[in-house]
């Protein structure tokens, strides 16, 4: 038996899990039973997919972990706004933001733990650059927000460039926006860029969620002295 190299299943689509399953020798439907447990009722523990046998639950965490994070610090402003530290899979700590609006929320995702950018006006470009969160890192700032906090909205635009870490940030919207898991619409999405060139193409081809491009000034020469990396 070859056991998936991946640890973490949050961030697993069905295919992926279609095929931990088979290598378990769990029976197939079973795949969707874990989808519906990380995406949809949002379990922080395999111990809490009641519907899995509990021989069949200790033979998944033998193997797999599900990546599911809560944060270790939280900060709230006085007009509502939450601040967040997520620590990652692999030890490190990242900012996500929620930002309330009346009856709706919107979180602020954090793609990359500091950031090539340099960007004149963002602190986090000051930090230099330590990473790419993985999808499971990703997705971890957003599975405890909507099972915490009931989310209406994802904008990635917390710490890091997502256009710099684009396979990772694809992935996670299509896991949001999969029937079988979050069955988000991508219009609930925004992904927040300063338009790398040799990725943006591939970010307006690959997904149907919104983007907004950071201009910060309409001539060019002005937005490399505020924005150098861009």
């Amino acid at each position: 038996m070859v056991i998936n190299q991946n640890k973490y299943m949050l961030g697993m689509n069905l295919l992926h899990l279609q095929q931990v399953v088979d290598e378990l020798g769990l029976p197939r439907f079973a795949a969707r039973q874990i989808m519906q447990w990380l995406y949809v009722k949002c379990v922080a523990q395999i111990n809490e997919m009641t519907n899995v046998s509990k021989q069949n639950r200790e033979l998944i965490a033998q193997h797999f972990e599900l990546g599911t994070q809560m944060p270790i610090k939280q900060l709230v402003s006085k007009d509502g706004t939450e601040k967040y530290l997520f620590p990652t899979t692999d030890g490190q700590f990242v900012e996500t933001v929620m930002i309330p609006d009346r009856e709706r929320r919107t979180l602020c995702v954090s793609t990359q733990v500091g950031c090539k950018m340099n960007c004149l006006f963002c602190q986090t470009g000051k930090q230099g650059f330590q990473g790419n969160l993985s999808v499971t890192d990703i997705l971890a700032q957003i599975q405890w927000a909507v099972r915490e906090k009931q989310i209406d909205n994802v904008v990635f635009m917390g710490q890091g460039e997502p256009g710099d870490n684009l396979d990772n940030v694809l992935n996670a919207i299509e896991i949001l926006t999969d029937k079988e898991a979050f069955a988000w619409s991508p219009r609930r999405i925004t992904v927040s860029t300063v338009g790398l060139k040799k990725n943006l193409r591939q970010l307006i081809e690959r997904t149907q969620a919104h983007i907004a491009v950071s201009l910060h000034s309409p001539i060019h020469e002005q937005r490399l002295q505020v924005m150098p990396d861009s």
